[in-house]
């Protein structure tokens, strides 16, 4: 809240943003801010006759509640609830920050609506369409000359020559393309496969082959995938982006596809996206659809009910997007807290929110805790820089030590790294303001110092 505050209001009072001001500079700015803003809020409510015991203040940022949130962390980092990942987050291009997907608003349209964009300045765009366009089958245009009805052809790929003669419907045969549609043509550019159902006969010909991507030549296979494929919604034929599309990445698990990474961070499009490297994102959405025109690989566009995510904070629109981060393993949990209300040692009152209640755990995805941004509780974790090492994963734990302080962390890196010389570089992200808040109640009352707490407090 304090950085969505300050932000605007430093442009508004000084032209500057926080790369302008850098790190520091801008942390004291918020730091400012709330000291404020909270000597006027303290001020309301002792107007409002309330009787607090004002000794007993606490801010999230305070240091016994900071030194708390460092506590958890490590410990849980430590036991491997807490690990670092190269996996698919919501990008606030915006903000330049993983969000998760309780700070992101679904928009829900029934037909195409211009929408404003922030960083557009009064430009528009259409949403809630989705545009149909083809891929050419590898091989299935290599025809110079054929008379209809007889084997009289002329042909570049001896492998052709034989599948024509062997196929049931010629014409089919000469240019073969697949048709798929898509909310978000620009992510073809990132596509990595074509899945069709196993029993979609209309396709059974086209297993294990491949299409070409037009703007690249990359070749592109077509997979199998009876799990996400519908043979009966569309035209049966699904366009796999693995790094820009939440359903898709876990294709891409499935069946160990390429990642292919077309944008970067602050929503341009880079090298991957060949000839529209530079465009931004929403340009390069029309760009690509008027190339594809040229291309004869357009079909249409038509009006399509979608739901587009928003970020709660920005009202920017959300990109999923490959990045490493921090993350929490929250099955384990999930499920000791299912298990708790099946054996009846927890009692959820009404019994009807019961349903709700494993609802919710059932479908439990890992929790992102890290963010992009300056302000907020920095993440107690470090890279080990080794001497001689030209080469260092960043994205998993291999390199990564935690502690308290960074003392601590170089003491925990001389015993994983025996006889190496490193250096260390605290990670610049911070924790999502939740990871604090979950842990108020055993913060406030002294947590980890005193231990007694997680005693008292036994119905968390």
């Amino acid at each position: 809240m304090l950085v969505s505050h300050a932000n605007p209001r430093l442009w508004i009072e000084k032209k500057q943003t926080r790369h302008d001001l850098g790190r520091e500079a801008f942390v004291a700015e918020i730091w400012k801010w709330k000291e404020k803003y909270a000597h006027g809020i303290y001020e309301q409510f002792r107007r409002l006759g309330t009787s607090f015991d004002w000794d007993r203040v606490a801010f999230t940022m305070d240091p016994k509640l900071s030194k708390a949130v460092r506590e958890t962390f490590v410990r849980l980092h430590d036991e491997g609830v807490i690990y670092r990942a190269n996996r698919l987050v919501n990008w606030c291009v915006r903000l330049n920050t993983a969000l998760s997907n309780l700070e992101v608003d679904n928009l829900e349209l029934t037909g195409r609506t211009l929408l404003s964009v922030p960083g557009y300045n009064d430009e528009k765009f259409e949403f809630g369409v989705i545009v149909q366009f083809a891929y050419q089958v590898e091989d299935s245009g290599g025809v110079r000359f054929c008379c209809s009805r007889f084997a009289m052809f002329m042909c570049e790929d001896d492998r052709f020559k034989r599948r024509l003669l062997n196929s049931i419907s010629l014409s089919f045969i000469l240019n073969e393309k697949i048709v798929v549609a898509t909310t978000r043509v620009e992510t073809m550019l990132g596509d990595s496969a074509i899945a069709v159902h196993s029993q979609d006969e209309r396709y059974k010909n086209l297993h294990n082959k491949y299409v070409i991507q037009p703007f690249s030549g990359r070749r592109i296979p077509i997979i199998i995938d009876d799990v996400l494929v519908d043979p009966t919604f569309g035209t049966g034929a699904v366009k796999i982006t693995p790094a820009h599309d939440f359903n898709d990445y876990e294709v891409g698990k499935r069946h160990n596809l390429e990642f292919i990474n077309i944008l970067n961070d602050d929503g341009t499009f880079n090298e991957n996206a060949v000839q529209f490297k530079g465009y931004r994102r929403f340009h390069a959405r029309k760009a690509v659809i008027e190339a594809l025109k040229e291309k004869g690989l357009y079909i249409d566009t038509k009006d399509n009910i979608m739901t587009v995510p928003i970020c709660s904070k920005s009202g920017d629109i959300i990109e999923p997007l490959m990045k490493p981060q921090w993350w929490i393993n929250c099955k384990d949990m999930a499920n000791a807290a299912m298990e708790a209300v099946t054996e009846g040692k927890l009692k959820v009152q009404p019994k009807t929110s019961e349903q709700e209640w494993f609802r919710w755990l059932e479908n439990i995805q890992d929790w992102c805790v890290s963010r992009q941004l300056w302000w907020g509780h920095r993440v107690p974790v470090y890279f080990v820089r080794l001497e001689g090492v030209e080469t260092q994963d960043s994205s998993d734990n291999q390199y990564w030590v935690s502690g308290q302080d960074e003392s601590i962390a170089f003491e925990r890196a001389k015993a994983k790294f025996p006889g190496q010389k490193f250096t260390l570089e605290q990670d610049p992200d911070v924790l999502d303001t939740w990871f604090s808040s979950g842990l108020w109640p055993f913060s406030i009352f002294g947590w980890p110092e005193d231990v007694s707490v997680t005693e008292a407090i036994c119905f968390l």
